[in-house]
């Protein structure tokens, strides 16, 4: 029981200076007009997660206005957020990541973004090996003993089989990093796995939002620019992956894993047809 009460104090700390960091904001840009207009700016500017594109645009616009006189306020909010999301395992980092890459750039935003996401599955994988390893247990007993399995059966090779997970998530991010911790997954491993697992997912996500900040017209989104770094990026994100999946079905047994994560034999299927 104490463990919970330490998770839940840290996570009331962490969004009250989350909180306190939106809201005590520095003054606007200069170039904001009347002091009502900055009233207003600061007003928008206790922000909240985006949860859709228009969202998201809307943020970006506001973060880049603010960003002309306050950059490092910007990034550390950015990071805070960010790593708030990504420590307790909170869904949604696809559009931190997009936002990362309309605020940074395409490839700033990236080295942010992969360092963040690094930063933040580590921080998780401490806050379940500190508090949450017998509830991880008792909350998803078969789905931890399934992975346990897999990962003793490919512990060979358990660098590849890590990032195989990451580039194909049969079993969702944020469960790896909890779990993690009662897999025995050495520290090395974890951390490299994760920043090197999530390159062409973070690529493809900060990449698009890069361009998205860039398009102000229909006409945009079809210039041969636009399509040219459209299939660049798939291309990058679509390679790792697929050498992957050539290794694995090599290396990896795989037998009892199936795309959404649950372990299903052929004696069953049989009788579910």
């Amino acid at each position: 029981m104490r463990s919970i009460w330490g998770l839940i104090a840290l996570v009331a700390a962490a969004t009250f200076y989350l909180y306190l960091l939106s809201v005590f904001l520095p003054p606007g840009p200069r170039h904001t007009g009347s002091e009502h207009d900055e009233d207003e700016l600061k007003t928008e500017l206790r922000l909240k997660f985006p949860s859709d594109l228009e969202e998201l645009k809307y943020l970006a616009g506001l973060l880049q206005f603010y960003k002309t006189e306050h950059t490092a306020y910007v990034f550390i909010l950015f990071c805070s957020a960010y790593l708030y999301k990504q420590s307790f395992a909170i869904p949604g980092s696809s559009f931190l990541n997009m936002l990362s890459g309309a605020l940074f750039g395409p490839w700033h935003g990236l080295l942010i973004a992969c360092t963040l996401t690094t930063v933040g599955s580590f921080n998780c994988f401490l806050l379940s090996r500190t508090f949450g390893k017998r509830h991880v247990v008792r909350f998803f007993p078969e789905r931890v003993a399934m992975l346990q399995r897999m990962v003793e059966e490919n512990r060979s090779s358990l660098f590849f089989f890590l990032l195989f997970l990451r580039f194909f998530p049969m079993t969702p991010n944020w469960f790896l990093n909890i779990t993690s911790p009662i897999l025995n997954i050495p520290i090395p491993i974890f951390f490299f796995s994760v920043f090197i697992g999530l390159i062409p997912y973070n690529f493809l996500c900060v990449h698009t939002g890069a361009i998205l900040s860039e398009i102000q017209s229909l006409d945009d989104i079809f210039s041969w620019g636009t399509v040219l770094k459209l299939l660049l990026m798939a291309c990058v994100a679509l390679l790792p992956g697929a050498l992957i999946r050539r290794y694995s079905q090599r290396h990896f047994k795989l037998n009892t894993l199936q795309p959404n994560g649950h372990k299903e034999s052929l004696g069953e299927d049989r009788k579910n047809r």
